[in-house]
């Protein structure tokens, strides 16, 4: 149990003393909610605990701060052997309406920092998740070309935040929709055989919502590399068929390629055109119908979504029998929750803002939680190079691709950036800013924070110093105020874990080691490390340990590499 823990329990064991002891009514205790002061003076932890209480306890908040606050004391006060006793308290102190500051002893901290180098790289990994199976369904673009910079965000996001789940303990897949069918496949194939036929010299007319990108072309000279002017020679309509086929496959190696090198991976790749395969569309209408949710009119299939909120009800198979966009992802969410998972996390564009009500309309038809389906929007990124917004490639003069901006930038950088702001807020994202190596750039700063300590042990090995057995080190030496200042940061570690994974916020991670790299710096600029008394010295080198797992850690999350020199 970690220190925050044990306040909590603390406070809610003071609060039922008190509520027996006929200082307010009996009532059910609120959650406790502790925060660090911003300054120094008041304490080590906060809380509002006995406002919170307040309004159920229909009593005054100072009395019942005072009330749990003299408890606190009384058992501070007791022998460490006594079952009631709070040894890792110094004092509670009531402040202004019934605020609660806890001054603790300095013991915890030497404790926290033994747990921080007992469990290693370990550290942080919480068991908050229970195991829960949760689904994260992310990018999933259509395979049409290749990614954008907007793509690469919902990848960074997307992948991170599937490392901190599984850091949180819950049971995670993550999963691509391979949008291949429909329309848009229709148009590949079309752009792809316009281009076949211009570059065999044949007149054609390029389709009106044809893909216009270089890559079209590419695709249609190494067919012509391949097969040369055969497919002039059967119908266009079997020429479709074959240049659909081509283009899919090209284009989602591609795609696959551009994740991997941003090292994104999925554990599934799930292809639409399977529902339409396997008759689960229509098996999903049948039983949306029999459920009374689905109704014929106009010679076409709606889903009644208007009684699950959503503004209106939404047409799923259209009056000539071919299903709309609807119909796939209804069946698609279905097949997902009858593939036991419990919660679905879909990150989608701002553009899909408007399709929320509809899916979930369906989601709750079908008779599952509809609030067990969480959609994160993403908002949109805009490029800034020399202080000015860039639109174009200067390369290709078109969008500029994921692949581009990881050869302009690097990975680190480029998944650093997208992922430091929270996911539904605009993103300026600054190029100079992200290439240069300095401590402006918010990634180059936490690297080097993890650089520079493997630099601490490279010197200390070319000393022929190792670091002692944990047991003959005396941490409590450890007492200067940026020392304290790092091991408390050390100690909040757990709890971002935990907090930003039940509030999918990864960007809370990123925060959080840059905050820790920072306290780090400074502790590095006014400590010296090796060549120090070996008491303190040894005390030194442990504490830097436990920041460098830490920082591995929270890397690790991200998806960014730990240099060990830069």
């Amino acid at each position: 149990m970690n220190v925050k823990e044990l306040i909590a329990v603390a406070i809610h064991a003071a609060a039922k003393q008190a509520m027996e002891d006929g200082v307010f009514a009996a009532c059910e205790l609120p959650e406790v909610m502790l925060e660090v002061p911003p300054q120094k003076e008041f304490g080590d932890f906060a809380t509002n605990f006995a406002m919170q209480l307040a309004r159920q306890a229909k009593t005054n908040p100072r009395k019942l701060a005072e009330a749990i606050t003299a408890r606190l004391n009384q058992w501070a006060k007791l022998g460490k052997s006594h079952p009631a006793a709070l040894g890792w308290l110094k004092e509670a102190q009531l402040a202004g309406p019934g605020f609660i500051n806890f001054y603790l002893q300095s013991d915890w901290l030497y404790d926290l920092l033994q747990v921080v180098l007992t469990q290693g790289e370990n550290y942080g990994r919480t068991t908050v998740g229970g195991g829960e199976k949760i689904q994260v369904e992310y990018v999933s673009a259509n395979p049409t070309g290749p990614l954008h910079v907007g793509h690469g965000r919902g990848a960074a996001v997307g992948s991170a935040l599937v490392n901190l789940l599984r850091a949180a303990g819950y049971d995670v897949q993550a999963e691509y929709y391979i949008n291949d069918a429909g329309n848009q496949m229709d148009n590949l194939a079309a752009s792809v055989n316009a281009r076949y036929l211009e570059l065999m010299g044949v007149e054609t007319q390029f389709p009106e919502d044809g893909y216009h990108g270089k890559d079209i072309i590419d695709t249609a000279k190494r067919i012509i590399e391949h097969g040369g002017a055969k497919y002039l020679d059967i119908p266009a309509e079997e020429r479709l068929v074959v240049f659909k086929e081509v283009a899919l496959a090209e284009k989602l190696a591609l795609l696959k390629e551009d994740l991997e090198a941003f090292g994104v991976n999925y554990d599934v790749w799930f292809s639409e055109r399977t529902l339409h395969a396997n008759g689960a569309i229509e098996d999903t209408c049948r039983d949306l119908k029999e459920r009374g949710y689905m109704y014929e009119q106009d010679g076409a299939l709606w889903l009644k979504s208007s009684a699950y909120g959503d503004d209106k009800d939404r047409v799923v198979i259209r009056d000539n029998g071919v299903p709309t966009y609807l119909a796939a992802d209804i069946a698609y969410h279905r097949d997902k929750f009858n593939r036991g998972f419990k919660r679905l996390i879909n990150i989608w564009g701002s553009d899909h803002h408007g399709y929320i009500n509809r899916v979930k309309a369906a989601v709750a038809a079908m008779g599952f939680e509809a609030n067990n389906l969480e959609v994160l929007i993403l908002q949109m990124v805009s490029l800034y190079q020399n202080g000015e917004l860039v639109k174009m490639s200067k390369r290709t003069g078109q969008s500029i691709t994921l692949a581009e901006l990881i050869e302009e930038v690097g990975r680190d950088a480029a998944r650093f950036f997208f992922i430091m702001r929270s996911l539904d807020s605009q993103l300026d994202f600054d190029l100079d800013l992200a290439k240069s190596r300095s401590n402006e750039n918010p990634v180059y700063y936490i690297q080097y924070a993890h650089a520079r300590i493997t630099s601490i042990f490279r010197q200390a090995k070319e000393a022929g110093i190792d670091l002692p057995q944990m047991k003959d080190i005396s941490l409590s030496v450890l007492d200067s105020a940026c020392e304290i200042d790092l091991i408390k940061k050390l100690g909040e570690y757990p709890e971002e874990v935990a907090s930003a994974a039940r509030e999918r916020a990864p960007h809370h991670i990123a925060r959080y080691a840059h905050e820790l790299a920072s306290l780090f710096h400074s502790f590095y600029n006014q400590c010296r490390i090796i060549g120090v008394e070996p008491e303190l010295q040894a005390a030194r080198l442990a504490l830097v340990t436990a920041v460098r797992h830490t920082l591995r850690s929270a890397l690790g999350i991200l998806g960014i590499t730990a240099p060990e020199r830069m």
